[in-house]
């Protein structure tokens, strides 16, 4: 989630009628923090590669999950886990005619009840900048890809905020069982991206 990431869809033009719809919601509810538009674009792109299913902790009002589902396979499973009720119960009558869409209200740690995925989005609530963050490990397939976004872009190596390791990006950038990049989606944001390591034979 992106503090002003409903604002940034302002004027835009061209959105998949789930994206408008889910900025809809964000805009009736006052809820600010929907993904920004940069990403939800990197989603897009993302989840046409996923061939059995999608995950995602941080529905918020459904608009990086609207961006995923405009683009998925036929056939291909996703769900998605909000913590706040009302906005799980608005995201889910928003979903509620969209095939293989599930929403979960909870903790962000329900989302292990569907795993492993082939594309994992955390943000919000997704623990992806908490220690321990998600473990990919649990939740990905082999090769799958795990999206953790909202981080302001890196300058420096080792990253350091305030003068102190950045151990919430390092985690994701160093995971063993991860190759990782960070990626710079505007000046003042980026969003790192990992795939799960095959299974050595």
């Amino acid at each position: 989630m992106s503090i002003s990431g409903t604002d940034s869809y302002a004027g835009a033009t061209g959105l998949p009628e789930l994206v408008v719809a889910a900025l809809e919601i964000a805009q009736r509810l006052g809820f600010p923090s929907s993904c920004r538009i940069e990403q939800g674009r990197l989603l897009h792109a993302l989840a046409a590669g996923a061939t059995e299913s999608i995950g995602e902790t941080g529905t918020g009002c459904g608009v990086g999950l609207a961006w995923m589902i405009a683009a998925r396979r036929p056939g291909v499973r996703v769900v998605s886990v909000e913590r706040d009720e009302q906005r799980a119960e608005e995201a889910a009558k928003l979903f509620s005619d969209v095939p293989d869409v599930e929403i979960l209200c909870g903790d962000w740690t329900r989302i292990y009840e569907r795993g492993p995925f082939d594309l994992l989005v955390t943000d919000g609530g997704g623990n992806g900048k908490k220690t321990p963050p998600a473990d990919p490990e649990r939740l990905l397939r082999p090769t799958g890809t795990v999206v953790v976004d909202d981080f302001t872009p890196l300058t420096q190596w080792p990253p350091l905020i305030d003068g102190v390791r950045d151990t919430a990006r390092l985690a994701w950038l160093e995971h063993p069982a991860l190759l990782s990049t960070e990626v710079r989606l505007a000046p003042d944001l980026s969003t790192i991206i990992g795939t799960r390591r095959p299974a050595s034979r």
